[in-house]
């Protein structure tokens, strides 16, 4: 009997890693909001605020060295391989740990890509369940066991071996969801954990430690680290992020973590509290005003200064002095 294809199943297209885009995809704003949502923060309107942020933000992203902070982020692993499978292949690994301290599970990762040779993502692709899993068997950070690393790097390697790559994937995801990404990243979840997971976490379906590591957008989650891998392989090549997916980077939603989102806050880019979807593509439309083509680009600068301490919670005179989104700031401009 023939088997009826599932609504969020996505055909595996040429394994290519070039695959064109849609052109739906130029008529479409998927991010695009009521007007409402776009209202003016604070005193200024939301036209006029961008102009007078727009500067600030430029001059953050020349505020510190690019390779000086990449030795602090988990991208720097990624930036360790030259072939673009092995790159998708361990950024996946890196964007789904990079929670908490990337102290701490930085050295971790990297021990264990180091023990799988030059080319990770060939092992895996030609390993069995159980070699994988044996290989993984010393990873441990917080939640994360070595079970759910295996299955998640297992569940990437067939993808790039059905598809050619996970940038495949995603443009036929893309294609499929008639350029609206959100639902693109769904499908793309979908398909990455359709694969037996038994062997690794005694069940066929992602358990609760799965699904934290790579969340769906279909529900309400901000999907931080999905959308920080996404910006690693779709923005770039620039030093920092590798530009290996053909998807435009307008699509893009930002990674909202904690320091983004407080950072948001200061510059008047959100009054929302919840690190949410919702919130995360408000950030996005806002910055979208900022820069149309590339709304993520000042994800990594942000974070970093979040990160390094240098952006503290309350207004600090030591601090603050030096930082470029000083005039900016609601910290300051509230009191002036």
């Amino acid at each position: 009997m023939k088997r009826r294809r599932a609504d969020s199943e996505v055909t595996a297209p040429p394994s290519s890693l070039a695959l064109p885009i849609v052109s739906p995809l130029d008529q479409l704003d998927p991010v695009a909001a009521p007007r409402r949502r776009h209202a003016a923060l604070g005193r200024l309107p939301a036209f006029a605020r961008a102009d007078k942020v727009r500067p600030h933000l430029d001059a953050l992203l020349t505020h510190a060295s690019p390779q000086q902070r990449l030795q602090g982020d988990p991208l720097e692993l990624v930036h360790r391989y030259v072939d673009p499978l092995d790159q998708e292949w361990v950024g996946m690994l890196a964007s789904a740990v990079a929670y908490g301290r990337v102290t701490l599970f930085k050295p971790r990762l990297s021990a264990l890509l180091t023990s799988l040779g030059p080319h990770p993502s060939a092992w895996a692709r030609s390993a069995s369940p159980e070699a994988v899993m044996q290989a993984f068997a010393g990873f441990s950070y917080r939640m994360t066991g070595p079970g759910e690393l295996a299955a998640l790097a297992w569940a990437t390697a067939q993808v790039q071996q059905r598809y050619g790559s996970v940038g495949a994937l995603a443009a036929a995801s893309l294609e499929a969801s008639g350029g609206h990404w959100r639902e693109a990243l769904d499908r793309l979840v979908q398909t990455l954990w359709r694969v037996d997971l038994t062997p690794f976490v005694g069940q066929r379906e992602p358990n609760r430690r799965l699904a934290h590591l790579l969340a769906s957008p279909a529900g309400q989650s901000a999907c931080k680290r999905l959308n920080l891998y996404c910006r690693w392989m779709v923005r770039g090549p620039d030093g920092v992020d590798l530009g290996l997916w053909p998807v435009p980077t307008r699509l893009l939603v930002i990674p909202l973590d904690t320091h983004v989102h407080r950072i948001a806050g200061f510059l008047g880019l959100t009054r929302r509290t919840d690190l949410s979807w919702r919130t995360a593509e408000e950030v996005t439309a806002r910055l979208r005003r900022i820069d149309p083509d590339d709304p993520v680009r000042y994800d990594f600068a942000l974070s970093h200064l979040g990160i390094s301490g240098d952006c503290p919670s309350r207004r600090d005179l030591v601090h603050c002095r030096a930082c470029p989104l000083q005039p900016v700031c609601r910290h300051w401009d509230a009191r002036r």
